[in-house]
């Protein structure tokens, strides 16, 4: 089969390799110069016009970034993601939302393993599904981080998904939100009566996908809610500072969880209504839950510098993370915004941080201004645009911290323009308080 392989990155050099180690007669499709080295031999069509050399395939595989509407031609479009669905042995669990999705995967994974699961952590997460595909067994469990772009035109669904918190995201490359939410509902669409879902409890997006699901009515439920909606399936919520199920379970103290802030919380309640799906016992709950410390650039402690503690939360690349990096922390918070464009409306972002304690906001990027802009219109004080490198960022912000209060870079925007990617950012961050007195 003549298979044309779209977009040469991480996802896209390993769709490479299956491929051709299947026998497949393989092309590299990009319309841009690939950042990774092409394999030795491989046949590929590189350049602007690539996308309208499709039509001699058999079968295009895109990566996930790329919209399938791009690709206008009769040939049968495929992803790695429908690939693996298709091969896989294991059940698969699930996880979307616009934010929340690698801690919530993060979570599943290491209570699963603490219960003696032998599990795969795979997909926007960073580890290619397709990669760890030889390696899975029937018995195993897989637990897969899908965006709108692995979920765009997905064909089958997991056999328990999470819904978590969603929000207008990925505008620049969605034609728009409701393009974003169909592609997310197509982490249940496919389900079976067999299969299970839970949803946000007070996100009405995350509600209105999880009815996709055919057995919405019996299998799906809210997580981190006494009233889940359907008392026949349990979940679990926070009750007087412990973990509890819906059933009347008391798992463990909140206290295991050793991430900051409600919204993690609420992480882990998705994270262990997905595991009651499986045998685990409470002081596996626990166990789990106190082995994850985070994800690198997710809301992580950097250094303490002059009595002002520093955390990294380059991932927050939406509204609604910043918003739940500021509620966070009770102490005064300097928080740095900004970045480049993903077409999000930083209104609700403005009236929340009217509500906590905040010493400074200060504003980078090409959305500085945009941001800025929002703040003075909703009244906002205390804001500033800063230019610069990270370097002149983060010593602006040791500047106009005291002692006691949180630096939190909490940007709201994609990276791109200042960084190569949100790790970039995050680690220059990173670096710039490492040389702070």
């Amino acid at each position: 089969m003549k298979i044309a392989i779209v977009g040469y990155g991480i996802e896209g050099e390993q769709n490479y390799k299956y491929w051709s180690v299947r026998g497949d007669d393989v092309t590299i499709v990009d319309e841009r110069q690939p950042s990774r080295e092409l394999p030795e031999g491989a046949k590929a069509i590189i350049g602007e016009d690539a996308l309208t050399q499709l039509d001699e395939f058999d079968m295009i595989v895109r990566t996930a970034g790329l919209a399938p509407t791009r690709l206008g031609t009769h040939v049968k479009v495929w992803s790695a993601t429908n690939e693996f669905f298709r091969q896989c042995p294991a059940p698969i669990i699930g996880v979307t939302g616009s934010k929340g999705k690698g801690t919530t995967c993060s979570l599943v994974a290491s209570i699963l393993s603490a219960a003696g699961y032998r599990v795969h952590l795979v997909g926007n997460i960073g580890t290619p599904a397709l990669e760890v595909l030889p390696d899975i067994e029937s018995d195993d469990i897989v637990v897969y981080e899908l965006s709108s772009f692995q979920l765009w035109d997905a064909e089958r669904s997991p056999h328990h998904a999470a819904v978590l918190h969603i929000e207008a995201d990925h505008l620049d490359v969605h034609a728009d939100f409701a393009e974003y939410i169909a592609a997310k509902s197509n982490i249940v669409k496919y389900q079976t009566r067999s299969d299970t879902a839970v949803y946000h409890p007070t996100n009405e997006w995350s509600q209105a996908i999880a009815e996709n699901m055919p057995e919405f009515v019996t299998q799906a439920a809210k997580y981190a809610s006494q009233d889940n909606g359907n008392p026949a399936r349990e979940t679990v919520y926070v009750a007087s500072g412990k973990f509890v199920t819906t059933k009347g379970r008391t798992i463990c103290e909140t206290s295991a969880l050793k991430l900051p802030g409600a919204h993690n919380q609420d992480n882990a309640c998705a994270a262990m209504s997905l595991c009651l799906n499986y045998e685990v016992s409470d002081t596996q709950f626990a166990e789990g839950l106190s082995a994850f410390t985070g994800l690198p650039h997710r809301l992580r402690f950097v250094a303490e510098k002059s009595g002002v503690s520093y955390y990294d939360d380059s991932i927050a690349t939406t509204p609604g993370s910043a918003i739940a990096a500021a509620y966070a922390f009770t102490q005064p918070k300097v928080m740095i915004l900004g970045g480049s464009s993903k077409g999000a409306d930083f209104a609700e972002l403005a009236h929340t941080l009217q509500d906590v304690r905040v010493r400074k906001l200060l504003l980078i990027g090409e959305e500085g201004a945009r941001i800025a802009a929002t703040f003075a219109r909703e009244g906002v004080a205390d804001y500033e645009e800063v230019t610069g490198t990270m370097a002149d960022v983060v010593t602006r912000a040791a500047e106009v911290s005291q002692p006691g209060d949180a630096v939190i870079l909490s940007p709201a925007c994609a990276s791109f323009g200042m960084f190569r990617d949100y790790k970039d950012r995050g680690d220059q961050f990173i670096s710039a308080v490492g040389t702070l007195a």
